[in-house]
């Protein structure tokens, strides 16, 4: 079998995104203009291959790139490689650029890609990278633009999981993340090269006028970091900023209606979900009785208790209520329309009676008491969604405290497994399922899944399907498998599905954006229009 890409396939995926502006005098008049954004979260690293984080990704990618990128629409399209294409069942070559150089002036070779490739699993992460390398088993370089990856078995997913992994200059050896944070590694073949970094405060770029594609429009960013909302959106009615991303749902309204404002909006790929530890058998730390009792089993091991928390959640009155309609339920990873949604996986039905009835069943007639973990800075009303789900399990005879934390604390709790209840977001940023499938909902192990799975489900079924999906070579195949996959751990209640977040951006009048589905916020899809 055969697969080559093309730049006609591109220019057809390209198609569907709003056409690039004409270069109108008042446009070119902008050309050399500061860009300043408000940002609603903040990189954990200026290091591009640290944390599977789509706050860092997202810096990254104005400053460094992939072979393959994704489109607006969340289709792979050519990046650092011009095309590729399978050898044979196992084995993919990939042809760079001619021309490319890094922002330091030195060429882009095959040596610099196998460097960067090979780097990640070597990368201490609490969330790396090397899920998006394991299954390349050999890298070949067959001259300086030809770069050939063996995979273990037959992997057709290859040149997506790629657009996750930023090229950077092998000159670089071994270096540490903190090294790209001070500027001396921090060296891209992106739009954008780095100026300096303040961690969580602000990060400045400036356009690479040797870049291989189209240009910035814009000389600088000023790329802030606004974690409070209601900072956000005064900054960018002051002027103080020139656009800001998650719009505060609570002025959504208000702002539609302001003259001085445009409000862009777009259905994202980013699930908003519970997490629950079914792994202790034991006591859980976060769940104990309704007088607070110690526990000597885990009651989130029981089907029947986590399905009485999905089904005590008014998944539209959050929807409604809370996020004034910028977000879709949900009870699966992929939304309506997208490659791998399944219709048989319908959206659980809010239904206290059972809930309580499911409870009592479980042995736990008069409830429980749970502490919720979550964000408070960077999910859309993320500490009030916290508060709304707490409120709506106490109704079913859970008492529930609400730890609202940044998220940075979090996650370092997740990753010491210090939590039984935990609000998270996951963007399926691939434009399918096989990533949430395989960080989520995949078995912690050695074959690089389930690293993300802080609540360490395991079904070995849901495994199963999950690998065989990605051994097709067949899409139609792959889909159906990944879809059963994902309606055997929905059925399982393995983590507890709410929303799926609509992207919404706000710009000064005179500016637009080219919404993404994959909610990341670019300085190169912003443009005059006066």
């Amino acid at each position: 079998m055969r697969i080559t890409s093309s730049l006609k396939a591109a220019l057809l995926g390209t198609a569907l995104l709003a056409a690039p502006p004409v270069l109108t005098p008042a446009l070119t008049s902008a050309l050399g203009q500061t860009l300043s954004m408000g940002i609603s979260a903040p990189p954990a690293s200026i290091d591009p291959q640290y944390y599977t984080l789509t706050p860092s990704i997202q810096l990254s990618s104005h400053m460094f790139e992939g072979l393959t990128r994704r489109d607006g629409n969340s289709r792979v399209i050519p990046g650092l490689a011009e095309s590729w294409k399978l050898v044979d069942d196992t084995t993919w070559e990939f042809r760079l650029r001619p021309g490319v150089t890094f922002h330091n002036g030195a060429p882009l070779t095959a040596e610099d890609v196998a460097y960067s490739v090979r780097r990640p699993p070597t990368v201490q992460s609490p969330s790396s990278f090397a899920v998006y390398t394991r299954a390349i088993t050999d890298i070949t370089v067959v001259d300086d633009r030809t770069i050939r990856f063996r995979t273990n078995g037959v992997y057709p997913l290859l040149p997506n999981d790629l657009t996750q992994i930023f090229i950077i200059p092998r000159s670089l050896g071994e270096v540490a993340s903190s090294e790209f944070n001070s500027g001396r590694a921090a060296i891209g073949t992106g739009p954008f090269r780095f100026v300096s970094y303040s961690p969580n405060d602000r990060v400045e770029m400036a356009r690479n006028d040797a870049y291989w594609g189209d240009k910035p429009e814009w000389a600088k960013v000023d790329y802030r970091i606004l974690t409070n909302s209601g900072a956000r959106v005064a900054a960018l009615l002051s002027g103080d900023v020139q656009m800001i991303d998650n719009l505060p749902t609570n002025d959504l309204t208000r702002l539609r209606k302001d003259e001085r404002v445009k409000v862009v909006e777009n259905t994202s790929l980013r699930l908003i979900f519970l997490g629950l530890d079914v792994y202790r058998d034991g006591a859980t730390p976060d769940v104990t009785g309704p007088n607070g009792e110690t526990l000597d089993r885990n009651p989130l091991q029981d089907r029947r208790v986590r399905e009485a928390l999905s089904i005590a959640i008014n998944r539209p009155a959050i929807v409604s209520r809370v996020m004034e309609g910028a977000a879709v339920p949900a009870g699966q990873f992929m939304p309506p329309g997208a490659f791998g949604y399944s219709p048989a996986i319908a959206v659980p039905k809010y239904d206290v009676e059972r809930a309580r009835a499911l409870l009592a069943e479980a042995g736990y007639p008069n409830g429980l008491t749970v502490t919720l973990r979550g964000p408070n800075d960077r999910y859309v009303n993320d500490a009030q969604i916290l508060q709304v789900v707490a409120q709506m399990w106490t109704r079913i005879g859970v008492k529930t405290n609400v730890d609202a934390q940044p998220l940075a604390t979090l996650i370092g709790r997740l990753n010491r497994f210090e939590a039984s209840a935990y609000l998270l977001g996951w963007s399926n940023s691939l434009g399918e399922p096989s990533t949430s499938l395989r960080a989520v909902l995949g078995s912690r192990g050695t074959a690089g899944t389930g690293l993300s799975n802080y609540g360490r489900y395991s079904n070995p079924r849901v495994d199963e399907l999950t690998l065989q999906g990605l051994q097709s070579l067949d899409e139609a195949k792959r889909e159906a498998l990944h879809q059963e996959a994902m309606k055997v751990a929905m059925e399982d209640v393995a983590i507890i599905p709410l929303h799926t977040q609509k992207s919404v951006w706000a710009l000064r009048r005179g500016l637009d954006y080219r919404p993404r589905v994959d909610e990341q916020t670019q300085a190169t899809e912003v443009f005059t229009t006066r």
